[in-house]
């Protein structure tokens, strides 16, 4: 199981958060974030996939994103369409990592997630709320059993370390649960994560992963 921190900030943060290594840090680029990110981007660990996070963009602004912070995956936070991402897909191949989100709740129908399943490399399950994301609470994970799709996925929505243990019950069936995706509830302020806690993250999940080893 992979960790993502998200909604990374501060260059001095972002280098405290990569000397812990995640598998990956995200940048939001959608302006009305609180947790918006432009301006300079440290040197930060190579294994680290460095994610940029929009909602609605244009494939231009996209790709110079991509260029400009040398991102390894983009997460598609909006209401991107299947031809949308089979255009990104066609244009970066196997360089981009593409992860299409979709907002859930209890009446969330999977059936829309089978189109976007070849051309996208991973689903995003976040909590539907008035924002795009970073609504700060949980849905309710039961819904997941539905999911029929081999295709494996991050959970994320007001994920803290007391959800990280009920996380571990997901871990144990079959469903292709790939990464863990967190934000909120490890900031001391919108964009500046603890790193005590976020350490805490790294380590609950490294143990889960080597238990399932």
């Amino acid at each position: 199981m992979k960790l993502k921190i998200c909604g990374m900030k501060y260059p001095d943060n972002m280098l405290e958060v990569g000397s812990l290594l995640p598998d990956y840090m995200g940048f939001i680029f959608w302006p009305k974030s609180a947790r918006y990110f432009e301006g300079e981007m440290p040197e930060l660990p190579k294994s680290i996939k460095k994610t940029g996070v929009f909602v609605n963009e244009s494939i231009s602004v996209i790709e110079e994103k991509i260029t400009k912070y040398n991102l390894q995956a983009i997460q598609l936070h909006g209401q991107e369409s299947v031809d949308f991402c089979s255009e990104l897909k066609a244009k970066f191949g196997t360089s981009i990592e593409i992860i299409k989100v979709f907002s859930a709740d209890e009446n969330f129908d999977f059936s829309v997630l089978k189109p976007y399943e070849s051309v996208c490399d991973y689903f995003l399950f976040d909590t539907k709320g008035k924002l795009p994301g970073g609504n700060g609470t949980t849905f309710d994970w039961r819904i997941l059993e539905k999911y029929s799709s081999s295709k494996p996925f991050f959970l994320s929505g007001g994920i803290g370390i007391e959800e990280l243990e009920n996380i571990n019950e997901i871990s144990k069936t079959d469903l292709p649960l790939y990464a863990i995706d967190v934000n909120s509830k490890f900031e001391i302020e919108p964009g500046l994560k603890n790193i005590s806690l976020c350490t805490d993250a790294i380590n609950h999940v490294s143990t889960e992963t080597n238990k399932k080893i």
